[in-house]
Parts: C-alpha cells; structure tokens; sequence
C-alpha cells in the first residue's frame, strides 16, 4: 500500500530526531593533505591519548604541522608543533604510557612518538603521532629471536671455520644489501643453533601477529615499546603516497606535507558499519 507524503515525511523527521539524540558516538578524525585524506579513529582504552590528541586537533594545534620524519615500509611521523609559539606548551606535554598487549604494530596502527628509553623509562608519549605504512613479513622472521641470533652470529662465524662465510657476510654488508644479509643468517638458524646449542625461538610473539604480519604487514619491531592509541580506517593509499616522497638524510620530505584537522561526531553503528570497527558492549545493553 502506497505511503502518502504526510506520513512518510513525519516518519523522516522521527528518524532524524532519534539521531540527534543518539549518545552513543565517536569521533571520527579526518587528516587532510595536498595528497590526500586520511581518516583515523582512536581508542577509547588509550583514554588520555585519545583526550590529548582530540584536544590539540579541535585547539588547531596540528593545523599546518608535516610530516617531518617518513621512512618507506616503516612509518610516517607527524605533529611536530613546538614551532609555533602559541602551541610550544602542547610539545613539552608528556603523556603516560598506555601501552596495551591487544594493540600491535600492523599496517594502519597510530602510535605516539617518544624519547628514547635512555632518558625516558616510562615511555611517556610526546603528542606527535607515527602511522605505520611496515612491510610484510615471512613467518621464520617473525618467530626467530633476530636479535639473540644476530648477537651470537660471531660466535659461530670466528671459530677458526667459516671464513668463507665472513668473505661473503663482508661483501653483502659493504654493498649496503643488508636485509639479503639478514635473511641469509636466517636460512642458517638451525644450524647456528646446533654449533651453539642455542635457541632462537620467539616466544613472545602470537599467532594473531604472526597472520597480521605476513598478510598485511606492519613493523614488529616496535611492539610493546609505545602506545598505539588509533588507527587508520580509510586512506593507506594517501599514507603510501607520503612514505614514498623524496627525503634529505634526516628522513624529511623534500617538499613538505602540511596537513589540517577536521572531527565529525559519528554513530557507533555507523562507524562499524563503515568501517568494521567494534565497540566492546555497555553494560546492560545486547
């Protein structure tokens, strides 16, 4: 049966009343470069990430900030504000670590940029901010200890036997073809192992990482060392376009990457809906 228009559009203005109302929302970032957008959403059990980084986006803090530091098949670095003075007091924040087991380094991830652990054990974030573009990974790499192995690699290479092997190790890493060098002493774990009586196993890592890193990738080095607080739902192309750009020998783009914020308070629903994000249940609702 045919709806006249009078009902249907009170049936619209219901519809969009009840929107209105809905509580239940997030925000949705949107980072906005001359190579495109890129759309993040944070984490609400990285709460003081997420306050702090919502904070400076509305205040316009990273408003014609860059991405200052872009390695290719690692990450790209942003949010550097100290040099405007009306935002230098955002850069001297230091934020406590919410480092969070559920949350690893793979493609998309946000983390908080740091000082190193020397001179800050706690790993207190900065308010900069990485996206990690990583790479993919073979599953022997992931679960060998690299760097237990790569420690002890001189001990089996010096012992009056390999010097073939110490020609060949010169020679790749003379040619700068260290990752083939790397995945060469890979190929030799179980015999390293038995020279040694050693074991290079991995222990720590899970089979959720493992499937993530090898499928689509990430940097693993970086797990449990900073806080991840977000990530990417829509716009790895533009974060490929920018880890891509030409650097000087301090990892900065030739031609800068300014970027601007935009937020939009969006429905929870609608966000998994879009997105595939889910939002743990609150108490008392199904």
């Amino acid at each position: 049966m045919a709806m006249n228009l009078k009902s249907s559009g009170w049936l619209l203005l219901l519809a969009l009343l009840l929107a209105c109302h809905n509580t239940d929302t997030d925000k949705l970032v949107t980072l906005h470069t001359r190579l495109g957008d890129i759309k993040l959403v944070l984490f609400d059990d990285t709460p003081l990430h997420k306050k702090s980084f919502l904070e400076m986006a509305e205040a316009g803090a990273y408003d014609s900030t860059t991405f200052n530091r872009v390695i290719q098949h690692f990450m790209i670095q942003g949010g550097d504000v100290s040099a405007n003075p009306k935002y230098d007091f955002y850069a001297r924040r230091l934020i406590p670590a919410e480092i969070n087991p559920k949350y690893f380094h793979k493609r998309g991830m946000i983390g908080a940029a740091r000082q190193s652990i020397n001179i800050n054990p706690k790993r207190k974030s900065s308010t900069q901010f990485y996206i990690v573009q990583g790479r993919k990974f073979k599953r022997e790499e992931l679960t060998t200890d690299i760097a237990r192995l790569n420690s002890a690699l001189p001990r089996y290479l010096y012992d009056g036997k390999h010097q073939d092997l110490i020609d060949e190790f010169r020679a790749l890493q003379d040619s700068g073809k260290d990752e083939e060098l790397q995945q060469r002493v890979l190929a030799m774990r179980q015999e390293i192992e038995e020279a040694l009586g050693m074991n290079f196993e991995n222990t720590k890592i899970t089979e959720e990482q493992i499937e993530a890193y090898t499928t689509v990738g990430g940097a693993p080095h970086l797990d449990g060392g900073y806080t991840i607080f977000g990530q990417v739902v829509e716009g790895m192309a533009t974060v490929d376009k920018i880890a891509a750009l030409p650097v000087d020998s301090t990892d900065k783009p030739l031609e800068p990457v300014y970027m601007t914020l935009s937020i939009e308070e969006v429905p929870k629903d609608s966000i998994t809906a879009w997105y595939g994000i889910e939002y743990p249940k609150e108490a008392g609702k199904k």
